[in-house]
């Protein structure tokens, strides 16, 4: 080994799978070739609640293609799994619309959807519960929310608090259910070799989808081999194994060959999880001053029968800002619905969008700037637990933020600024996301050509995962990055945490950094390092992601429309490992932010327990036209207490507050407060007529 003329990390560098992704020739899940597969189509329950006694095919229907329907009645049993959802076509009983109840496998992909199309099902409908109302007669407190918290917090006198303030805002925002839409559908090809099962899989989790998997048919993960070598985005829902991996490989060892199970686009809306509505109250008390003295955040939110998913939605407000008397909760209630999952920022995301929005309300009450609200309720510790933060330069991001977006120009008072029929405002909002390591671990070996080989079973779900490690690796070894091979994507390779949490990059790049300089100093060929013990030494508080967004928009005075003229982010976030990746990831989520402000929203028909608009067609996106100017910037900043790296995590951090920047802007310009996202045109034409 040698050293390096200069660091690998820090450097721009470009995806290392570039080239194989834009020419074609990098494979992601369905499209391995596998000799003589079989292609499945799952049938979806029509109804949400009921039960499912038999599934009839017309014995002529696709004859010479048809291989199998399988559904409860003919299924192989399955062991009882973990997670419920993984049960598949075990039961007769429906528990949501959408549910998979059967599986067609034919020869081609085309026969698979026909007959799929025409089984009949002899289901007995029952009255189904699908609608979030926060007078449900069946809330409860779960214990804890994801994914360990716990569901409430209280210290002081909120209420008395409250009470005796002499500037209060008593708020409630609601946010719909959002769908992770990865361009990579959830796929599975599987085949058995022997009593061994083997998964062409997408996901986020080669190591736990293995666990997962093989324990419902009965193996140790090592007779489970997954393999992920590319994955097309995830978002948090494909963090776990989901139905398409187990209907996969159970097709595969009834027909006796490979069979691949593609899921469409509209089955997204429902198998593979999404973000649960929230209905929240934030109550904020302040001195005329702008010193909070109380704060109050409760959520209500959903999961399903068949699984308890409690969002952590309030969690967020916990670590934010000071406040002597402070209050959180989350209520849940059981629907006939699916099971809400992980989605980008899951609860932090939801959570900020309200809280950020009542800390402008609390502004404009109080006649102050919203970035100088802030300012004086910096924490000097974690708010709850008096832990020291690592590093906090939350207020730094704000005032860097301000200067850089121009926001001393502006007038504080809305419907202030109009162009034409565009009146014009601008928004800003806080943002925090936990800097969290797991246990993850990895193997170095140098080959004798003079080049390193680093293996450990991370997924690579867009994020440019396998660059950064590949950086990582490359200067803790003092070798050059073209000379540095890493394997990912892999169940058989050492085990390594989820890609979730913004947590991938400090968690295996802190088993890479531990394996590198072991076979350094040790003068061994090969090392394998598990960095098990020394996460878990590491406090669990005070270590937190910073930023502040800023956003322009334009409102049409006529027509409601709303335009993102100017979207900006200032982050603190530890070293930054890849300028290049970094910012695509900061732009990424502050996209998704917007599509959360404006765009997105399931919209859910009560009376048949599904949402209406479960395509791309009706579910919005922004699309090249919604993003008009969006750029991130981060400080210099290195926080060597969290990880061997100094990094935090940046995957998710660009949607908490973003939409909230929004929203916030919506109101400067034009006086409305929309309360409940997104902000559509209805919401704001009634209000607009007032305006012109």
């Amino acid at each position: 080994m040698t050293g390096t003329v200069q660091s690998e990390v820090g450097r721009p560098i470009g995806r290392i799978e570039g080239l194989a992704k834009v020419t074609g020739a990098a494979r992601y899940a369905a499209e391995y070739p596998l000799e003589d597969a079989a292609y499945a189509w799952v049938v979806q329950s029509p109804v949400a609640r009921g039960i499912l006694s038999s599934v009839v095919v017309d014995p002529m229907a696709e004859a010479d293609d048809m291989l199998a329907v399988l559904w409860h009645g003919n299924a192989p049993r399955l062991a009882e799994p973990d997670d419920p959802e993984l049960a598949v076509l075990q039961s007769e009983r429906i528990s949501y619309r959408g549910q998979a109840l059967a599986l067609v496998v034919a020869r081609t992909l085309e026969a698979a959807r026909r007959v799929a199309q025409i089984v009949s099902l002899d289901i007995a409908e029952e009255p189904h519960d699908a609608l979030l109302r926060e007078d449900h007669p069946e809330l409860y407190t779960p214990e804890t929310v994801n994914p360990a918290f716990p569901a409430v917090t209280d210290s002081g006198d909120v209420d008395a608090a409250f009470a005796a303030a002499p500037i209060t805002v008593d708020v409630r925002y609601a946010t719909p259910a959002l769908h992770n839409n990865p361009m990579e559908p959830h796929a599975t090809s599987a085949l058995w070799q022997g009593d061994d099962l083997v998964l062409y899989d997408s996901n986020q989790h080669p190591s736990g989808v293995a666990a997962a998997v093989g324990a419902v048919f009965g193996l140790p993960p090592e007779r489970v081999h997954v393999i992920t070598e590319h994955v097309g985005g995830g978002f948090g829902s494909k963090g776990s194994a989901r139905p398409n991996a187990v209907l996969a490989a159970m097709a595969a060892r009834v027909v006796g060959r490979p069979v691949k199970l593609a899921l469409p686009r509209q089955a997204l809306f429902s198998m593979v999880g999404y973000r649960t509505p929230t209905l929240q109250r934030i109550r904020l008390g302040a001195e005329r001053d702008g010193t909070l003295t109380a704060i109050d955040h409760q959520a209500v939110e959903q999961t399903s029968r068949l699984y308890e998913y409690a969002e952590q939605t309030t969690v967020t407000t916990r670590h934010m800002y000071a406040a002597a008397n402070r209050r959180t909760g989350h209520r849940l209630v059981r629907l006939d619905m699916p099971t809400p999952r992980w989605m980008r920022a899951p609860g932090e995301a939801p959570g900020m969008a309200a809280l950020e929005c009542a800390m402008d309300e609390l502004a404009t009450e109080l006649g102050m700037d919203p970035i100088e609200l802030r300012i004086r309720n910096e924490p000097r510790a974690e708010p709850e637990s008096g832990v020291p933060f690592t590093s906090r330069n939350y207020i730094a991001c704000l005032r860097e933020g301000a200067r850089r977006f121009g926001w001393a120009d502006r007038d504080p008072l809305p419907r202030r600024r109009r162009e034409g029929s565009w009146w014009i405002g601008t928004g800003v909002a806080g943002a925090s996301y936990p800097t969290m390591a797991q246990p993850s671990v990895a193997r170095v070996r140098l080959v004798p050509d003079g080049t390193a080989e680093v293996a450990i079973a991370a997924a690579d779900i867009g994020t440019g995962a396998r660059t950064i490690l590949t950086q990582i690796a490359a200067d803790e070894l003092g070798l050059p990055i073209e000379r540095v091979r890493v394997r990912i994507g892999d169940s058989t390779l050492p085990k390594a945490s989820v890609a979730g949490g913004s947590s991938g990059s400090a968690s295996w790049g802190w088993a890479i950094t531990g394996a590198c300089r072991e076979l350094r100093e040790s003068g061994r060929d090969e090392v394998t390092f598990d960095s098990t013990e020394l996460v878990q030494r590491q406090e669990k508080e005070g270590k937190h992601a910073y930023g502040a967004h800023f956003a322009e928009v334009r409102v049409d005075a006529d027509t409601g429309e709303v335009r993102v003229s100017r979207l900006f982010g200032m982050y603190a976030v530890g070293r930054v490992l890849n300028p290049r990746t970094a910012r695509s990831q900061f732009i990424g989520g502050m996209t998704m932010g917007m599509g959360m402000a404006l765009h997105e929203e399931g919209v859910l028909d009560p009376a048949t327990g599904d949402w209406v608009n479960h395509d791309l067609a009706e579910y919005h996106v922004p699309a090249h036209a919604d993003v008009e100017w969006i750029d991130a910037a981060w400080l210099d900043e290195r926080d060597d207490a969290v990880n061997p790296m100094g990094s935090k995590g940046i995957g998710e951090i660009g949607i908490v507050g973003s939409p909230a920047a929004i929203v916030n802007a919506v109101w400067h310009a034009t006086g409305v407060r929309v309360r409940d996202f997104p902000v559509r045109l209805d919401k704001l034409l009634p209000h607009l007529h007032d305006l012109s």
